[in-house]
């Protein structure tokens, strides 16, 4: 008896220490250690722009945090409406994410998708990057464009001749063209990629079109390559990757214009998988790599947490809604 009693006390020692081996490693990460796999990030936009850059550098640095492989998957189309759509309705199981950006404000106004910064858990905002002129360098060159003015005056003189590309329709890179005609009183024509910016800065650099209204870091290749030129960006301050280009401020037009990008969910998310994702967003805008190649592409990390994000997505839906609304779109 003696010896049942022995060999019972040990059983339930051994389970008592599963127990409490299970309960340590499911301390806040959602009962399985979480993640225990690797996670999709969905992108909204084309592979090359500055959307998918911007977050495989940012996946890499969240995959070492969290100690598994963060892999974007590129989902286009619709003016990135099939992205953020993809997102939207993943299954809420904290093993797909994805990148929202700039675009989502615009689905209402247009009546695109019902979408908006309530279809999602909210991460963070990790980039804002603004909007350039950019042009073909010997298109530039042959019609005697040097900076902002000289592009200005030959739009003037031959008004609805220049081609600019952006993105999308009603696109964050479209309406920087628009913002641009406001500003300036030039009739441009604004063609759109329904793929992104890759496209339209690779055709300006082939000469197809004049010119893109995108961000330096989108154009940045081609520019290096001389194949474009940038006459201004519309920022409040030069781009420290490119010390050399003039804000438009600087040359007396009064344009500022950015797209941001950020990190989502499914709505309904498992509390303890966000804040393990918020968590490791927070250390992730620190990592050095990611530092790194943000700086050397030109891009402005732009860190806002969750609660602050929601905040500013909410602002930012009604400045854009009324600018389209003046813009005719």
């Amino acid at each position: 008896m003696k010896n049942l009693k022995k060999i019972i006390a040990i059983a339930l020692a051994g389970v008592m220490t599963m127990g409490a081996i299970v309960g340590c490693g499911s301390s806040g990460n959602s009962g399985s250690g979480y993640p225990t796999k690797g996670v999709t990030v969905i992108c909204p936009w084309s592979a090359g722009g500055g959307t998918d850059s911007c977050l495989r550098a940012f996946s890499d640095a969240l995959g070492k945090e969290l100690g598994q492989t963060f892999t974007v998957d590129n989902r286009t189309g619709g003016g990135g409406v099939v992205g953020h759509e993809a997102i939207a309705n993943a299954e809420k199981d904290g093993y797909t994410i994805g990148m929202i950006t700039f675009e989502l404000s615009t689905y209402g106004p247009l009546g695109t998708s019902q979408l908006t910064s309530d279809s999602y858990d909210l991460l963070c905002r990790v980039n804002t990057d603004a909007a350039s002129v950019t042009v073909n360098a010997k298109w530039a060159q042959e019609n005697g464009i040097t900076d902002l003015k000289s592009f200005i005056d030959y739009c003037k003189a031959h008004p609805g001749e220049v081609q600019m590309g952006g993105s999308s329709n009603a696109s964050v890179w479209h309406i920087a063209g628009g913002y641009l005609m406001e500003e300036t009183g030039i009739d441009i024509h604004m063609i759109t990629y329904e793929e992104g910016a890759a496209t339209a800065v690779q055709n300006a650099a082939g000469g197809f079109i004049n010119g893109v209204t995108v961000s330096l870091a989108e154009a940045r290749s081609f520019i290096e390559s001389g194949d474009l030129i940038c006459l201004g960006v519309m920022d409040e301050e030069r781009n420290p990757a490119f010390p050399d280009v003039p804000t438009c401020k600087e040359q007396g037009v009064n344009a500022t214009y950015f797209t941001w990008r950020g990190l989502a969910t499914p709505k309904g998310l498992d509390e303890s998988q966000l804040t393990t994702l918020r968590n490791a967003c927070a250390k992730a805008i620190e990592n050095e790599d990611f530092k790194s190649y943000m700086k050397n592409a030109g891009q402005t990390i732009s860190y806002l947490d969750a609660d602050a994000y929601g905040a500013f997505l909410k602002q930012n839906a009604t400045d854009v809604a009324a600018a389209m609304k003046a813009l005719g779109m």
